[in-house]
């Protein structure tokens, strides 16, 4: 299909009202009465009281792009995202669903069926369609970049949907944050793609776990040269660290996942990590595989480049975090569950431990 049609193909679609779901403000929210609506950026953060004694905990995390893109550019999407929805639903009746849930591409009004049917009691969503935010970038980090320049490839016609980033979590969520990327390059600038950051109150610990989940722009799917890709990839890396260490609590137990686009692309995988670094799971359990149960065989010598999803964590300065096991969901196996997206989901449990304050002896003269 040639650029000019794809375009208009992407546009009739995106026009349609199957795209993305009413916005309710700041920060949108599911229409589903089952549902209570989240803490938004326009709410301010409930005080925090620990949950139950102080002790070691593990959370669950699992990250998913769920290919939730309109009729015509993919077929068959609203009945597979409800077929999420009741997978994660047969989790819970299990006793074995993750704990928290980071979606991206959940752009169609099915996320809301995939959202009811999961049963997760708090959910929030990332950049609305019109959010409009500034690069933040630092004047030395300032580009040459021309934001429109591929206008043939969707540069230019404005947002045409949300940035399809929820959170689903069985924790409390205690406040949102959120940033739509400046940057864009290709079809990738039809959605007002960004970064959500979220702060959970979960029980046993002695501060809140915030969580990030983000899309960056991707490769060749992007309609334009490698090079205007890249750029574009950099750019909404170093927004993302100077978002995250701007918004971010100092010192709070951090978990980060998402769609990276990093697959075999170690120049875009490096520049994450050098304007926001942190421990990339995958990386950890293959230089370190008696520290977690990887179920999720590593092929090669860099394992984190095989796939475009990753989860990363930074401990606190009171709860120290590790992973202990990380697993495939909806990969096709007997254990994983049927494919039901173009990306596997990513499953990643950590064990937090409370560090105790050390007691300081009184002085003696």
């Amino acid at each position: 299909m040639n650029g000019r049609r794809l375009i208009a193909v992407l546009v009739a679609a995106l026009l349609s009202p199957t795209l993305a779901p009413a916005q309710t403000g700041a920060q949108a929210v599911p229409l589903v009465p089952a549902i209570p609506a989240p803490a938004t950026e326009d709410t301010p953060p409930a005080a925090f009281t620990p949950i139950g004694p102080i002790q070691p905990i593990e959370l669950s995390v699992m990250t998913y792009n769920v290919e939730g893109l309109p009729w015509p550019v993919r077929f068959g999407r609203g009945s597979k995202l409800k077929a999420i929805g009741a997978q994660l639903a047969a989790l819970r009746e299990k006793g074995i669903e993750p704990d928290v849930v980071l979606l991206q591409e959940g752009f169609r009004d099915e996320v809301d069926d995939l959202i009811e049917l999961s049963g997760y009691p708090y959910v929030a969503k990332g950049p609305r369609k019109k959010q409009r935010d500034g690069s933040q970038l630092n004047r030395e980090d300032y580009p040459r970049y021309k934001r429109v320049k591929y206008r043939r490839k969707g540069e230019g016609w404005g947002k045409w949907g949300s940035s399809g980033l929820w959170v689903l979590s069985n924790h409390p969520i205690n406040w949102v944050k959120s940033h739509a990327y400046h940057y864009c390059a290709g079809l990738d600038c039809l959605a007002n793609k960004g970064v959500m950051l979220v702060s959970l109150d979960v029980p046993g610990l002695p501060v809140p776990v915030e969580i990030a989940d983000t899309h960056l722009n991707s490769k060749g799917a992007s309609g334009v040269p490698r090079n205007r890709n890249r750029s574009a990839h950099h750019l909404q890396a170093a927004e993302l660290g100077q978002f995250m260490a701007t918004d971010r609590t100092p010192g709070a137990p951090l978990i980060v996942g998402g769609d990276f686009n990093v697959m075999h692309a170690p120049d875009r995988y490096d520049y994450v990590m050098q304007r926001y670094p942190f421990e990339v799971v995958s990386q950890v359990c293959f230089q370190t595989p008696e520290s977690c149960d990887a179920k999720i065989s590593a092929d090669g010598d860099a394992p984190w480049l095989d796939t475009q999803d990753l989860i990363g964590f930074k401990p606190g300065d009171k709860v120290a975090i590790r992973p202990i096991q990380v697993e495939a969901r909806f990969d096709g196996s007997a254990t994983g569950g049927p494919v039901l997206s173009d990306h596997d989901a990513y499953e990643v449990t950590f064990r937090l431990t409370p560090i105790p304050a050390l007691r300081v002896p009184p002085h003696k003269p």
